[in-house]
């Protein structure tokens, strides 16, 4: 029991950075704020409809992205192109609810033309704030890497990389022989494991990255029990780049330290984001092409006989079945254990057919899918349960894209994947594309996303 509760007292989960934690509100509170002075120096009222769109402002920028490390020319780039997209999304708001009639326009105005200014200027401000706390530690901090293989080699980068660290790299252990070792490691290799410890004495090294592989605790252990007798920070790096790590992230369950190697990006605040994105946006789309959705279906109707929307079985969050809308654009409708691809000039097309698949005005139905929960309007798009089970084995990690709710689009279809993926080196490329947007979801990216998809609808021809 003493051992259980000592165990507790020693793991616990890094907190977040105070830069990490100053870069989620920066943003959000910049743009609100913004939006309240300009009403303030226009000398208008802060009513119902100003305090809605400042709820709606934050829920859809929070958390901020932390730029602070990027370059200043790429961040103020990202800054505007994401603040664009966000003025394109209340503009529809506003369109669609006809709620402009309530704002001022000089202030929306000065609210445009403003915060990315600010926002841009405060993303500097913090840079050089960064770079003075650097600036002022007197003395550098030196470390080293127990371990030559490529995992070392990249932790080496990343310490040289980070120039806020204020790190003196000086070199790697390592028992094995050079040949066997990583080029770069081998040509800056110190010693071997037994070495460490007294080379940490004797040289004052702040920080020891442990990168051997688990096959060597017992080595890890006796090096760690050496090295209890210095005063450096002890880091273990364990070797899980050969996996398709998912927003990696070391939690506290109860006490006991668990590194999560493949998760969904959507929990917390990231999954009311979505959401609350999700239903907006839905919700204010359907209103505006609800005409169009008539047309389409009159379309559909007249073209050929059978079902205007045609549901088919599909796999959703966590592999579970749904069911997905879209208006029918076959004489065929394949819904069995197998199902065929559409083909150029694939002979079940219906003349109609062909266009709204080509215009992906076929899809349009799904938003009633977000709606109900069962998708998203940016995620990976759902393939055919028959298709999950043919490439579930032929393709790595390929059913990690059910970590999240399946899309109306995705990262892959606006970067030229859509249409028929009749290889499975097409369909390896698709799914890589929806990992790397796992990888790296934001509100922005799901802003761009939606841009591109209204461009490449029209103008790729790609989709039949």
């Amino acid at each position: 029991m003493y051992e259980d509760r000592a165990y507790k007292r020693t793991f616990y989960s890094a907190p977040q950075s105070v830069t990490s934690l100053v870069a989620a509100f920066l943003e959000p509170t910049i743009t609100v704020l913004v939006f309240i002075l300009a009403n303030h120096w226009m000398d208008e009222p802060i009513g119902r409809p100003q305090l809605t769109v400042c709820l709606l402002v934050f829920a859809l920028t929070f958390p901020g992205r932390n730029r602070f490390r990027d370059g200043l020319l790429a961040a103020s780039v990202d800054i505007v192109m994401s603040w664009l997209m966000l003025l394109v999304i209340l503009m529809l708001c506003a369109y669609a609810t006809r709620s402009l009639k309530y704002f001022e326009h000089d202030v929306l105005t000065v609210w445009a033309v403003a915060t990315p200014l600010l926002q841009c200027a405060a993303m500097w401000a913090g840079k050089k704030v960064l770079q003075r706390q650097a600036a002022q530690v007197n003395s550098r901090r030196a470390a080293i890497v127990v371990g030559g293989g490529g995992l070392g080699v990249k932790v080496s980068r990343a310490l040289v990389g980070i120039q806020e660290r204020n790190v003196d790299f000086l070199g790697f252990f390592d028992d094995r022989v050079d040949e066997r070792l990583h080029e770069t490691a081998a040509t800056h290799c110190l010693g071997t494991l037994k070495d460490v410890a007294p080379f940490v004495r004797q040289h004052g090294v702040h920080e020891v990255f442990i990168t051997l592989p688990l096959g060597s605790q017992p080595r890890i252990v006796e090096l760690l029990d050496q090295l209890q007798g210095t005063t450096a920070s002890l880091y273990f790096v364990p070797d899980v780049f050969g996996i398709g790590i998912i927003q990696g992230r070391l939690q506290d369950m109860n006490g006991v330290p668990v590194v999560g190697i493949c998760e969904t990006p959507f929990t917390g605040t990231n999954e009311l984001t979505k959401r609350v994105s999700d239903v907006v946006l839905a919700s204010i789309i359907l209103v505006l092409i609800a005409p169009v959705m008539l047309a389409l279906a009159i379309g559909v109707k007249l073209s050929s006989p059978g079902p205007v929307v045609f549901k088919q079985r599909r796999n959703g969050l966590d592999g579970s079945e749904i069911i997905v809308y879209k208006f029918r654009s076959m004489t065929a409708m394949d819904n069995g254990s197998v199902v065929l691809q559409a083909k150029p000039n694939d002979p079940r097309l219906t003349p109609f057919g062909a266009f709204i698949r080509r215009t992906s005005l076929d899809e349009l139905p799904q938003f009633v899918n977000v709606l109900q929960g069962r998708m998203s309007i940016v995620g990976p798009r759902p393939h055919a349960v028959a298709h999950n089970e043919e490439y579930r084995t032929l393709i790595k990690a390929y059913m990690v894209r059910h970590k999240v709710k399946p899309g109306i689009t995705g990262w892959a279809q606006v970067n030229g994947h859509r249409g028929e993926t009749d290889t499975i080196e097409k369909m390896r490329a698709r799914v890589e594309f929806d990992l790397e947007y796992l990888r790296n979801w934001s509100l922005a990216l799901d802003l761009q996303i939606i841009i591109r998809t209204i461009r490449v609808a029209f103008f790729d021809r790609q989709a039949y």
